[in-house]
């Protein structure tokens, strides 16, 4: 039995066990993955260490190229072409979109101003347009006065000629007659029917002096000066006060270049009206001229 057992359990030449099948262990059948990660990892290792070599030795080299003036100047002169083309090439875009902006507002800001220029263009138009408006209806105002007051003359001239041609005319109405025909500016007619009131006037003076004075500007007017001032001469003398008579003097002694009796006919003016607006500026002229040609003899103008 105890044989048998034994035989039982020595092994049969046709059994083989598991550690029969497989091989011996031997440090070269490590796996090959195992190997490349081991000597990858000292490939870099040694990399690392290399490259932190040459760092620690190119650092002090690199301070000391920085600080060399020299080197610096090379590096430029070598560099700069890169560096403004690299710069170029970045900000070229950029300056093509500031340009366009820059363009958009330029033609924003144009558009801007064309348009308030047409805006002032068209206010000075419209306001020569309202001054043209204005002086039309200021002379289509004095045009249609002067009509009415011609047409006015006229009718008053007509009725006061039939008044004459009847011998009905009284000394006031061959007045009136003169001082129409005299607006009219028909001198002689005037003159004529101013004579005629004189002769038959039979009022007060002083009224007469207006008449002297309506015949003195008749005579003026038609450029028969010494009659104009003798009628004026004649007015003030019915009607010392009388303004109108002195103005007219002073202006007829004036046109006669005797200007010291146009200065003493303007400051009798200024006695009974201090603020008369003709006679003040025509005194003082009149007083420089006077004092620039003291002493220098005038001719007078006689007709």
């Amino acid at each position: 039995m105890a044989d048998r057992a034994l035989l039982s359990l020595s092994p049969s030449p046709s059994f083989t066990s598991i550690s029969d099948r497989i091989p011996p262990f031997h440090p070269s059948i490590l796996s090959r993955s195992t190997i490349l990660k081991t000597r990858l990892r000292r490939t870099i290792r040694q990399i690392c260490q290399s490259e932190l070599t040459a760092e620690s030795r190119s650092l002090p080299r690199l301070k000391e190229s920085l600080e060399n003036p020299f080197i610096i100047k090379k590096i430029l002169k070598v560099k700069e072409p890169s560096v403004w083309i690299s710069a170029l090439s970045v900000g070229l875009p950029s300056w093509l979109a500031c340009a366009q902006v820059a363009v958009a507002s330029e033609t924003t800001r144009i558009n801007a101003v064309y348009e308030i220029g047409e805006l002032f263009e068209l206010g000075i138009q419209l306001s020569y347009l309202l001054l043209l408006l204005a002086l039309l209806g200021v002379g289509s105002f004095f045009v249609i006065r002067q009509v009415l007051v011609r047409r006015e003359l006229d009718l008053s001239a007509k009725e006061l000629q039939e008044q004459v041609r009847s011998g009905d005319a009284s000394a006031t109405e061959l007045f009136e007659l003169g001082a129409v025909m005299l607006r009219r500016k028909v001198y002689p007619a005037a003159t004529k029917y101013l004579l005629q009131a004189i002769e038959k006037w039979d009022g007060d003076d002083q009224d007469l002096a207006q008449v002297y004075n309506a015949l003195g500007v008749s005579y003026v007017r038609d450029g028969k000066l010494e009659k104009g001032i003798t009628q004026f001469e004649t007015a003030v003398k019915l009607q010392p006060g009388y303004v109108t008579a002195w103005n007219n003097l002073g202006d007829a002694y004036e046109k006669k270049k005797d200007l010291k009796s146009a200065l003493k006919a303007f400051e009798e003016v200024l006695l009974f009206d201090p603020n008369n607006k003709v006679a003040r500026p025509r005194r003082d002229t009149l007083k420089e001229r006077v004092t620039m040609y003291k002493g220098v003899p005038v001719k007078s103008k006689e007709r």
